[in-house]
C-alpha cells in the first residue's frame, strides 16, 4: 500500500504521470481494494475520531481521469458512464432491482440494497439496510447494522481529498427523507427523525438539560434527533431558521426493534 500511496500522491501533484503504466496500475489497484473492502477512504482511530485517507480519495479522482465514457450494461439495464457497476459482493448481500452499487464501493455481508444507489468509495457495513430510493454518496462511511430509511440522502465528499466524508456509526437509525451531508458525523446508535437536515453549519442543539448544548457537524452516540427551528435576528427582521434538536437519548433497553418502536412512539419521533 505504501508503494501505491507514493505513486498516487505523485500523480495527484503531477497528473501527466498518469500516462505511465505504473501510475495507472496503482490507481486501478486502489479502486480494486476499495471494491473488496480491504481499503477505506476513512477509518476509525478507536478514540471516537476518524482518520481520512486523502490519498485514497485522490485515487478515485484520478480513476475518473483514466476512464472514458462508454456504454455499460448490468443485466437488462444499460448505462452510459465512466465507472462500471459493482459485480463482486460479500456473502448474503441482496441488491433489489433497480438498485445500483458502483464499482469501488463496498457492501458488507448481509447488506440489503433496495432500489437505491451506493457511489464509488462508499463503505456500507455488514447487516445494514439501504432502503428504497436512499442514496449513499461517494466515500461515505456507513457502519454495521445501520438502517437508512426510504429516500435518505447521504452526501458524498470527494473534494478536497482531505475533507471528511459523512460518517454514520454502527446501529444508527436514519428516518425517511433525512439528508446528511458535508462530512457530518452521526454517533453510534443515534436516531435521526424523518426529514431532518444535517449539514456542517446547521446547529444540533441538545435541549434535554437545563442549559442547551450545541454541536456542529456531529451527533453524539444514542442521541434522538428531530428537525427544529430557532429564531434569528437579521437586519430585515426576525425569522425562523433550521436547526436540529436532541430531544432524548436511546438507552440499551431500546436496542431491540420492538422497544425502539415504542421509544419512537413515546417521543413522537417521525421516522
Amino acid at each position: 500500500m505504501e508503494t501505491y500511496r507514493s505513486l498516487i500522491e505523485a500523480a495527484w501533484q503531477e497528473p501527466a504521470l498518469l500516462s505511465q503504466a505504473a501510475y495507472q496500475q496503482a490507481v486501478e489497484a486502489v479502486i480494486g481494494e476499495l471494491d473488496a473492502g480491504r481499503l477505506r477512504c476513512a477509518t476509525p482511530k478507536g478514540d471516537g475520531s476518524w482518520e481520512v485517507h486523502a490519498w485514497v480519495k485522490a485515487a478515485i479522482l484520478l480513476y475518473f481521469r483514466l476512464r472514458k465514457v462508454e456504454p455499460i450494461s448490468a443485466g437488462d439495464i444499460s448505462f452510459y458512464d465512466k465507472i462500471p457497476t459493482k459485480t463482486s459482493y460479500s456473502p448474503n448481500v441482496r441488491v433489489v432491482p433497480p438498485g445500483v452499487a458502483r464499482y469501488g464501493s463496498y457492501l458488507g455481508a448481509g447488506v440489503i440494497l433496495m432500489p437505491g444507489y451506493v457511489n464509488i468509495g462508499a463503505y456500507v457495513g455488514e447487516g445494514s439496510m439501504v432502503d428504497t430510493w436512499a442514496t449513499v454518496g461517494s466515500c461515505a462511511q456507513i457502519g454495521r447494522g445501520v438502517h437508512l430509511s426510504g429516500g435518505v440522502g447521504i452526501g458524498g465528499v470527494l473534494e478536497p481529498p482531505q475533507a471528511r466524508p459523512v460518517i454514520i456509526e454502527d446501529g444508527a437509525f436514519i428516518g425517511s427523507r433525512a439528508i446528511i451531508v458535508e462530512g457530518v458525523h452521526v454517533g453510534e446508535k443515534a436516531i435521526i427523525g424523518a426529514g431532518t437536515i444535517l449539514t456542517a453549519s446547521i446547529p444540533v442543539i441538545d435541549v434535554t438539560a437545563q442549559e442547551a448544548r450545541e454541536y456542529r457537524g456531529y451527533v453524539p452516540p444514542r442521541a434522538v434527533v428531530i428537525s427544529g427551528m430557532r429564531e434569528k435576528t437579521f437586519p430585515g427582521g426576525r425569522y425562523q431558521v433550521p436547526c436540529a434538536l436532541i430531544i432524548g437519548w436511546r438507552k440499551p433497553e431500546h436496542d431491540e426493534k420492538l422497544a425502539l418502536n415504542d421509544l419512537l412512539r413515546e417521543m413522537a419521533v417521525p421516522v
